[in-house]
């Protein structure tokens, strides 16, 4: 288990180097599929908007709280 000093740092990391990998990727994915309608272009992206903190869910639980209420 990680303690809070860990999650927060572990949390911008996540933040400062695997969301903007994470959308250059999402981008490249949409480029390659040549404009799809815009409906299904949407979907996409609300879907790729979720997925991304669904495995990080437990660092980003409590960061936002100080450390005394943990």
């Amino acid at each position: 288990m990680l303690n809070y000093r860990q999650k927060k740092i572990f949390s911008l990391i996540i933040l400062l180097v695997w969301l903007p990998a994470y959308i250059i990727i999402v981008l490249n994915v949409i480029n390659f599929l040549d404009r799809p309608s815009i409906l299904i272009e949407l979907l996409i992206y609300v879907i790729a908007g979720v997925l991304w903190a669904l495995p990080f869910k437990f660092i980003f639980k409590g960061v936002g709280k100080s450390e005394k209420d943990n």
